[in-house]
């Protein structure tokens, strides 16, 4: 009979050190531990608690003794959480409800019994933090970053990689319901008094709103459902000014258990739909901005994003990603990169944005191996649609998705929902990319010697495939056929040299 060993792997991610980040905001106070590339760490565990500090804030000035409990009590899981995963670093940092309130200091104190060293950051802090998150995430954002939370908006001007003027007001959505109770056009007055006085006034005329905080972002899930959006990955998730208007008018009308069967909505985030809505009609109109761009990064991630070397920052977040996918789930950690280089010879008219696109896709190329060959195609387009990517809007994925379906044998057909992302003449072109891939997979086997002794070719008339003579012998009947497909797709013919 034969004996199976159990034996206790060794984890991919030994000696990465591992990054927490506790945010105890007006609203929620969340756990985040990272873990990975500098650039980019993954997300290894994310838990957040509902404590509403900030609720009834602006009416009586401190926190009620029920949220302090809750609070405590999630500071204690969160500690203990932090210390079992070995966190190599912890930091915790406090908002606009702990920095207004009268009682702040309770909650303080009861972080210090937990060995918790709070940082209590101001609103030019929390409003620097949230402008770094979009920046992270977003690296050629330009605009105006809107970091809602439950005490405060933060409103940050980001252009060419850096953070500018800042300003934090004290309208956050657990507020906004007190100031609407004083009457009709009292929030829109408020929001234009505070803007004016700020100095910030139709500042926004011709640039994005880039929306922070979980209040927005549940907003843009709502649009999702009702648009039957078919990619449920919020971030940079694009909203108009009038559809977002028009969803206004749709909350005021829908009940709540209406709301809280959507996915992904939180109930807690349902019931204050209604003012994170309005203030952002409001907003939107006075600033001058006619168009928003969700981002999934915001204040913790632009923390671990400032204190970074500039030269880690300037790093590509998308290739940086995708290449530490590859290293851990592909069969040789370099042959990404090379399979870029290989195929690159064909596709010297790619823009610079089509060409970053292309080298994700190959440093994704080899994800699949490991899937049953009947659904390595499909595994493709998940990886590509539903990867915590960042700095790839829907069309990107879309395109990385069609080179690895076709690359992973789908054919040069277009799966769902892909041509409703991107245009049929990017995606075809996607498909040249995973054709090229095909050829350079099959014919190097995935190693890397075969791509380093061989080349690709493109005259204009014949697609040339130049092999080392004594490597003849790796082009086989399969390789033949994978090299005459991708050269009939790009109206080519075939040859062979070695």
């Amino acid at each position: 009979m034969a004996t199976l060993l159990f034996r206790k792997p060794k984890p991919e991610t030994v000696g990465e050190p591992r990054t927490g980040i506790i945010d105890i905001g007006s609203n929620s106070i969340r756990l985040v531990v990272y873990q990975g590339p500098e650039r980019l760490p993954a997300i290894l565990f994310n838990e957040k608690v509902m404590a509403g500090l900030g609720r009834g804030l602006a009416e009586t000035g401190a926190i009620t003794a029920s949220a302090l409990d809750v609070a405590a009590d999630a500071l204690a899981r969160f500690a203990a959480v932090a210390r079992e995963m070995e966190v190599t670093r912890l930091r915790t940092v406090a908002t606009a409800a702990v920095r207004d309130a009268s009682n702040g200091k309770v909650l303080l104190n009861s972080a210090r019994d937990l060995a918790l060293d709070v940082e209590l950051l101001s609103g030019e802090q929390e409003a620097t933090a949230a402008g770094y998150g979009v920046l992270s995430a977003i690296p050629l954002a330009d605009g105006i970053v809107g970091d809602l939370g439950g005490g405060s908006l933060e409103l940050i001007r980001v252009r060419a990689g850096r953070v500018h003027e800042r300003v934090s007001f004290p309208l956050g959505v657990l507020r906004i319901a007190a100031v609407r109770a004083k009457g009709q056009g009292a929030l829109q007055r408020t929001v234009a008094r505070s803007l004016q006085e700020a100095g910030w006034l139709r500042k926004g005329e011709g640039l994005p709103l880039y929306l922070v905080g979980g209040s927005w972002r549940a907003l843009a899930r709502l649009d999702m459902h009702i648009g039957q959006y078919p990619l449920p990955v919020i971030h940079q998730y694009a909203m108009s000014a009038d559809a977002i208007a028009r969803m206004g008018r749709t909350i005021s009308h829908v009940n709540k258990p209406w709301l809280r069967a959507i996915p992904g909505l939180s109930a807690a985030r349902s019931a204050n739909l209604g003012d994170a809505t309005a203030l952002l009609t409001v907003l939107l109109k006075h600033l001058g901005s006619d168009t928003t761009i969700v981002s999934a990064f915001g204040l913790r991630e632009g923390l671990l994003y400032g204190a970074l070397d500039p030269a880690v920052r300037a790093q590509d977040p998308l290739i940086v990603a995708t290449r530490d996918e590859g290293r851990r789930h592909g069969r040789f950690s370099e042959h990404g990169d090379l399979l870029d280089g290989w195929i690159a010879p064909l596709f010297t008219r790619d823009e610079p944005e089509m060409a970053r696109l292309r080298l994700a896709a190959c440093l994704l190329a080899d994800v699949g191996w490991r899937a049953n060959p009947e659904f390595r195609a499909e595994r493709g387009v998940e990886v590509a649609l539903h990867g915590n990517w960042v700095a790839i809007d829907a069309r990107g994925r879309a395109l990385v998705a069609q080179a690895l379906y076709t690359s992973l044998g789908g054919g040069i057909e277009t799966p769902e929902p892909l041509g409703v992302l991107a245009s049929p003449t990017d995606l075809k072109r996607a498909v040249h990319w995973g054709l090229a891939m095909r050829l350079g997979q099959r014919m190097s086997g995935g190693l890397a010697g075969p791509l380093q002794r061989s080349s690709l070719a493109d005259d204009g008339m014949t697609l040339t495939l130049h092999v080392a003579a004594t490597d003849l012998a790796l082009y086989s009947e399969t390789v033949e056929r994978r090299h005459a497909s991708l050269a009939s797709a790009l109206g080519r013919k075939a040859l062979i040299t070695g």
